[in-house]
């Protein structure tokens, strides 16, 4: 007989135990069973847990005794908050690649929050995480990072039980039963049956990058698509945990956003991962011409100059011309993220338009973008295939030229994959 969905439910039991409680009993209720973790250190739980305390701070190498009544001070606070939060990843880790839990739910304040982000946002992608948060109506990004981890509003701070925090801790409840118990279906749809293609993509570029899903998907590929607004950063993170089989770079503003701290600044420099993976890919210039900020009166004085050529795109997001340095800049960032690629890597140019930017009408349209791409051209390495069309990017003959340069990439990658030896009898 197939055993229950088991939902782990994680947090501080001595400080928010009496919420873990009716969280818990909700779950049960609900027809899932609860593995109750403890991660308290400030002294006895409120109910005894399936894992002690004790248990997550060996994990970490600490010492409950350590911070026993007290983590008075930033450092004791912070390094009671970390260790923790390791000891429990490492748990948790164990937990799902056993298979022993089906999905994760923690309650917090910022430290809780903390506490079990660090150890949620580092499981795989797939594996159900939820946190009843006090900072989810704030700034997520620092506890999801570039995870599928979920936060809900707590709406009030997790300190005792009323008509508004029983509604919201119960539908928590029942979110968590509901993905524990879908798991196994959720795992089936993750199978790896095709190779995974990443392609960046910004509204300006929609066209081209679509047609190149669909040429790709024809061809038995499955395409994931990165929206270039700063989820760039999450496309090298994914590049680098293994997760990518190929990449289209097609959308690069998130560069000169980084360099500007423009609102889509990913974070991070964006186009190293591939100098770290083996992985093939096509790298475009699209968009690497603009960055961005919010709408047009939030636009910094130092960046609001006639050089520019600020451009409205829509009432929240401006745009922002890169002055011909940044633009030689550009053009040799790319080239030498392209010449150290671990894999096979290639360059698509369109010399009519990096973007819709360029159509006629718009304001952009005869923006001079030569110094960028002379800049790229003149620091590719000789042994890097080009192709330029008399195009703009999201014209369907340049689509296609960059689908079969892509095609070509695969292929060498392909014959550079060593086979595993033949079986013997």
């Amino acid at each position: 007989m197939p055993r229950k969905p088991v939902v782990c439910l994680a947090g501080t039991l001595d400080t928010k135990g009496t919420e873990y409680a009716y969280v818990r009993d909700a779950l049960i209720a609900a027809g899932v069973e609860v593995l109750v973790v403890d991660c308290g250190v400030l002294g006895a739980p409120y109910f005894a847990p399936d894992i002690a305390a004790s248990e997550i701070a060996d994990r970490a190498g600490i010492r409950l005794d350590d911070f026993a009544g007290s983590v008075e001070g930033a450092g004791g606070r912070i390094l009671a908050v970390a260790k923790m939060s390791e000891g429990l990843r490492s748990l948790l880790t164990e937990l799902t690649e056993e298979g022993r839990i089906d999905a994760i739910l923690g309650l917090g304040g910022t430290g809780g929050t903390d506490l079990l982000s660090g150890a949620l946002k580092n499981l795989d992608i797939g594996v159900p995480k939820l946190i009843v948060s006090t900072m989810a109506s704030n700034n997520t990004r620092p506890y999801i990072g570039h995870s599928d981890m979920m936060m809900m509003n707590a709406v009030t701070d997790i300190a005792g039980l009323n008509r508004i925090s029983k509604q919201v801790l119960i539908n928590a409840a029942h979110a968590a039963a509901g993905m524990a118990r879908g798991y196994e279906l959720t795992r089936s749809h993750a199978a790896a049956s095709k190779p995974l293609i990443a392609i960046s993509m910004f509204g300006v570029t929609t066209p081209g990058v679509m047609r190149i899903r669909e040429r790709l998907e024809n061809e038995g590929f499955e395409v994931v698509t990165f929206h270039a607004v700063g989820e760039g950063a999450g496309m090298e993170h994914l590049i680098d945990k293994g997760v990518i089989d190929g990449l289209i770079d097609f959308t690069l503003p998130e560069i000169l956003n980084h360099w500007h701290k423009g609102i889509f600044d990913p974070g991070c420099d964006r186009m190293k991962a591939a100098t770290r993976s083996a992985i093939p890919q096509v790298v475009v210039p699209g968009a690497a011409e603009c960055f961005n900020f919010g709408a047009r009166e939030t636009v910094p004085a130092e960046f609001d100059t006639e050089e520019r050529n600020v451009l409205i795109h829509n009432p929240n997001v401006t745009s922002l011309l890169a002055t011909p340095d940044e633009m030689r800049r550009l053009g040799a960032y790319i080239a030498e993220h392209v010449n150290n690629s671990a894999g096979p890597a290639a360059v698509g140019i369109p010399l009519d338009g990096l973007d819709n930017y360029f159509k006629p009408g718009s304001q952009w349209n005869g923006v001079d973008v030569t110094p960028l791409l002379t800049s790229l051209r003149a620091g590719l390495n000789p042994s890097i295939e080009v192709i330029e069309k008399n195009t703009n990017i999201n014209d369907p003959d340049f689509a296609d030229a960059v689908f079969e340069l892509f095609q070509k990439q695969w292929s060498r990658h392909r014959d550079l994959v060593p086979t595993a030896p033949a079986a013997t009898a």
